[in-house]
């Protein structure tokens, strides 16, 4: 093994340590006293009191001070898997313990979140009031409205989303915390019946939404949510779902918090995989829609993921890095399964083994940590080059433990955001949206498109980088 590569590899468990950071600076709520992130300080406590619930706890979204339920389940759903799938390794570095703390954050809240079976809050906070402030989440002014969807205002998407989080989270806290993984599974299928009882996309409960995350179907949702109350409760009927609805998804082009069709699809081939299920008629097609996606990553298949010159994967102009991160999940996770079932793939330009899985997920993991043409890592505080200015209210304005004088909402602007200086605060473990198609970064803190980081990428990453270290 060369220098080079031991060198890497120790990188991987430095970025896995990390990135468990980094869910610890989107916190909202009263911080624990075992907060690792220190210049970060309790905020929003007043969150659902307009509603008379406590909507108080959770993650902010992104760089902003909102939380937005759906990409907030989605995430929570990928962590959990990331949990589940790659527990041994994470044992092995000792993170699992943090990798529960940071989902039981998401799930303490979600549960806050759905009060009674048909009723669950979707966001709190107004997106344009937010975003038109500069602010710490500390000194934060704005309106902090609480909106949800009901019997009458519907939205199987954001419930089936938060199904499958719930359903997932309850198979990552089973082994250590059995009462709370029943709690969990209580909660996912009183939200998959309320989805499946009442179609329709949430934006349109919820229209504040729709500006910031809007759905394009719910489908997706209620289909993955099946496969994760099937492998969290192995009952029948969820399968039925899955084999009995119309359509697997079909070949997907991505993967993420708007479309979670391969998600379905690899949980299903999975099952296949494992003689669990006989793989013809509609679970068979699941299993080649997945590996379809999987040989298109490969540059093998008969739509090939876009690759940029330094070699990305490259799916989508806005947070690419999300996309690329529930690829490299995938990729990391389908290849224990070809493994564990001596099974390999065939293309329709070649065949993959596992191995070609795991060093292709590699190659990406590398990518995002400094092997890439800028020489530069896209997760912030590791490596010596990294992103100085991400699009991030919180770390760009000194501490509230360093100056407690109150920023205003426009004060952030001309002091901080438009401040040429790096963030006060280094985001640990922050996943930024990544370069461009050609492999540039320009490390703006208003290339909100590129600079900005979210946790919907940090989850998937968590196990991918438990696969590699």
């Amino acid at each position: 093994m060369s220098m080079a590569r031991g060198a890497v590899s120790t990188n991987y468990v430095e970025a896995l340590t990390k990135s468990l950071l980094y869910f610890e600076a989107q916190r909202s709520g009263v911080l624990p006293s075992g907060q690792r992130v220190k210049w970060r300080g309790d905020s929003a406590l007043r969150d659902g009191s307009d509603a008379h619930v406590d909507l108080t706890g959770g993650y902010y979204d992104a760089g902003d001070n909102m939380k937005f339920g759906f990409p907030l389940a989605f995430m929570t759903t990928m962590l959990a898997w990331s949990s589940i799938e790659m527990s041994s390794q994470l044992d092995t570095h000792k993170e699992h313990d943090n990798v529960l703390v940071a989902l039981k954050w998401a799930t303490d809240f979600l549960i806050k979140a759905h009060p009674e079976p048909n009723v669950l809050y979707g966001q709190v906070g107004d997106g344009n009031s937010d975003h038109a402030c500069w602010m710490r989440p500390e000194d934060m002014t704005t309106p902090r409205p609480s909106y949800r969807i009901d019997a009458q205002h519907p939205g199987a998407d954001l419930a089936g989303e938060t199904a499958a989080a719930m359903a997932a989270a309850s198979l990552a806290f089973a082994p250590s915390n059995a009462s709370y993984a029943k709690t969990l599974i209580g909660h996912a299928k009183d939200l998959f019946e309320f989805a499946k009882s009442h179609p329709g996309v949430y934006q349109s409960s919820i229209p504040n939404a729709g500006e910031f995350y809007k759905s394009s179907g719910y489908e997706d949702e209620l289909f993955w949510a099946a496969a994760w109350l099937h492998r969290a409760t192995n009952e029948q009927v969820y399968l039925d779902y899955l084999t009995q609805t119309y359509g697997t998804g079909g070949p997907r082009t991505v993967f993420g918090w708007d479309d979670k069709f391969l998600g379905a699809q690899v949980l299903v081939a999975k099952l296949a995989l494992e003689g669990k299920v006989k793989s013809d008629g509609k679970i068979g097609e699941f299993k080649s829609m997945a590996e379809q996606f999987i040989c298109n990553c490969a540059q093998k298949g008969s739509n090939n993921v876009k690759k940029t010159p330094g070699g990305l994967l490259w799916f989508l102009p806005w947070n690419n890095l999300q996309y690329t991160a529930t690829a490299t999940f995938v990729l990391s996770a389908y290849s224990k399964y070809l493994e564990a079932a001596k099974a390999s793939i065939q293309c329709p330009n070649g065949a993959l083994q596992a191995s070609d899985l795991h060093s292709l997920a590699r190659a990406q993991v590398d990518y995002i940590l400094g092997s890439n043409p800028k020489n530069m890592s896209y997760m912030v505080g590791v490596g010596t080059n990294y992103p100085q200015r991400p699009h991030h209210r919180g770390a760009s304005i000194v501490s509230i433990h360093t100056n407690n004088a109150h920023v205003a909402c426009s004060d952030g602007f001309n002091a901080w955001f438009n401040n040429p200086a790096p963030n006060p605060n280094v985001l640990i473990g922050a996943v930024v949206g990544g370069p461009d198609e050609n492999d540039a970064y320009g490390d703006q803190r208003n290339d909100f498109q590129h600079s900005e980081p979210a946790p919907v990428t940090v989850a998937p990453l968590v196990g991918a980088l438990a696969a590699m270290a």
